[in-house]
C-alpha cells in the first residue's frame, strides 16, 4: 500500500526528495518492520475505518541518521495519500499514537518537525497539542543548500506526570 503513496510527487514534495521507486520504497518498509521487531513500535499502516481504505501510515521511530540535527531523539511520523488530506485522519491516526507513546511505550518526549514551507503537518502538531521548539530548528541535511524546503521547524510533546 505505501507504494501508492511514495510515487506521488505531489505527497512526497514537502520531504524534498520527490517520488520514491518502488525499490526504495521496499527498502523503506523492511526498515520499518525491522524497527518494530527491535523496539517494539514504529510506522502504522492507517486504514479508513469505514471501508478499510490504506490512507498512509503514521507512528514513531528511532531516529538513528548521525548527521541529523536532532539525533538522538524519537520521531513522530505521518504520510497520507492525497486524497485523505484534510480530512482529519492524520490528527486522530498521531493522537492515538502519542497516547500509545507514552501509555505502553513509556516515551517521556516525542519529537516531530516539517519544512517550514509545510503548514499542514505543522498544524497537525498544534492540534495534537504538541510545543513549538524554535531553538532546535534546523536546516535538513537531506535537502540541498538554498533549497525552499530546508528550513524545519521543530516541534515536541512530552509524557504529563502522574
Amino acid at each position: 500500500p505505501s507504494s501508492r503513496i511514495t510515487p506521488d510527487g505531489e505527497v512526497m514534495g514537502s520531504y524534498g526528495s520527490g517520488s520514491i521507486d518502488a525499490g526504495a520504497t521496499a527498502t523503506r518498509m523492511a526498515r520499518q518492520e525491522a524497527h518494530f521487531e527491535v523496539h517494539g513500535f514504529g510506522l502504522w499502516a492507517v486504514e479508513r475505518r469505514a471501508d478499510g481504505a490504506f490512507l498512509g501510515f503514521s507512528g514513531f521511530r528511532h531516529l538513528t541518521d548521525e548527521i541529523h540535527p536532532m539525533n538522538p531523539c524519537v520521531e513522530a511520523s505521518w504520510r497520507q495519500a492525497r486524497f485523505a488530506w484534510g480530512r482529519g485522519y492524520a490528527t486522530e491516526a498521531a493522537s492515538a499514537g502519542l497516547i500509545d507513546a507514552f501509555e505502553r511505550i513509556g516515551l517521556e518526549t516525542v519529537w516531530a518537525w516539517a519544512a517550514e514551507l509545510n503548514k499542514r503537518s505543522q498544524a497537525v502538531m498544534m492540534r495534537l497539542g504538541m510545543t513549538r521548539r524554535p531553538m532546535r530548528d534546523f536546516e535538513s541535511p537531506g535537502v540541498p543548500q538554498g533549497h525552499p524546503l530546508r528550513p524545519h521547524v521543530v516541534f515536541s510533546a512530552t509524557r504529563k506526570a502522574d
